[in-house]
């Protein structure tokens, strides 16, 4: 992977501008609070980003809002789903003239019935050490992930939580490796399409004919109906539209997540 050092440092260093503001229905000052501007890693969760946004907006709402229990973010009115990454947010809700990204915070009137609540990052910790575990699984029968010590999953999501490329890459690299001289037994991906729930299939990054699987087939497995016209879905990743002849195999090794999964998004050519 030495060769693609400056890929994953590309994707792991990629930022997307959101313009965060209160909603208007639960300011409780006289005066309006000013946007909140970040530049937020796209491989990062809106929970882990957000601390400052809170701060700068808790003295504009009631004592008892301030306690964090009812917090979540809305584009447009759509609830944001906070255990999706910033990227997979970005690249399925904006477009081109979307800059920057204008969010609306809430501190009451969580919606239940469509977000999972985010109290603590022991949460968000275990939900991400959950997902790479699963990866692992399906790359190479969970033997790498199970041979790491406690210190090396700490790690990890210290490594993603804090922002540091080498302290994370310096583990998960192992995850990367390929064992016994193969490749990955599955490719971990997932599909996302807007307002539905993400798709995911079993498949290998070497086809039955000896070629290595690529974006094509992927899009068929997914969408059996795009066979006789590929061009009528698009998938995005890290905000580029990926090719058709990408192998799934280089994809994975070096455009996943950090939590070791391929989050792609789908558009119809209509839409792309």
């Amino acid at each position: 992977m030495a060769e693609d050092q400056q890929v994953l440092r590309m994707v792991w260093e990629a930022r997307v501008p959101i313009c965060f503001s209160l909603s208007p229905r639960e300011i409780s000052t006289m005066h309006q609070p000013d946007p909140y501007y970040l530049m937020l890693p796209r491989i990062s969760y809106l929970p882990l980003v957000i601390d400052k946004v809170i701060k700068h907006f808790s003295n504009f709402v009631t004592e008892y809002k301030k306690q964090g229990t009812d917090l979540w973010i809305d584009f447009e009115g759509k609830p944001l789903k906070w255990h999706y990454p910033i990227g997979v947010l970005w690249d399925l809700f904006t477009n081109e003239t979307t800059i920057p990204w204008n969010l609306t915070l809430h501190f009451e009137n969580f919606p239940e019935d469509e977000l999972i609540r985010f109290n603590n990052r022991a949460l968000i910790e275990s939900m991400f050490m959950s997902t790479i575990k699963e990866a692992d699984a399906l790359k190479h029968r969970s033997q790498v992930i199970n041979a790491m010590l406690e210190r090396d999953h700490n790690q990890l999501w210290m490594g993603l939580q804090n922002d540091k490329f080498d302290q994370f890459w310096s583990v998960n690299r192992k995850l990367m490796e390929h064992t016994n001289d193969e490749l990955f037994r599955h490719i971990p991906f997932r599909v996302y399409e807007q307002n539905k729930s993400f798709i995911q299939r079993l498949i290998k990054p070497v086809l039955e004919s000896g070629e290595l699987a690529t974006v094509k087939d992927l899009m068929n497995l997914i969408y059996p109906y795009s066979q006789d016209d590929t061009q009528s879905v698009t998938f995005v990743i890290h905000g580029i539209k990926l090719p058709l002849d990408a192998p799934l195999q280089w994809l994975s090794e070096n455009m996943s997540y950090p939590d070791n999964f391929l989050h792609i998004c789908a558009f119809a050519k209509s839409n792309s």
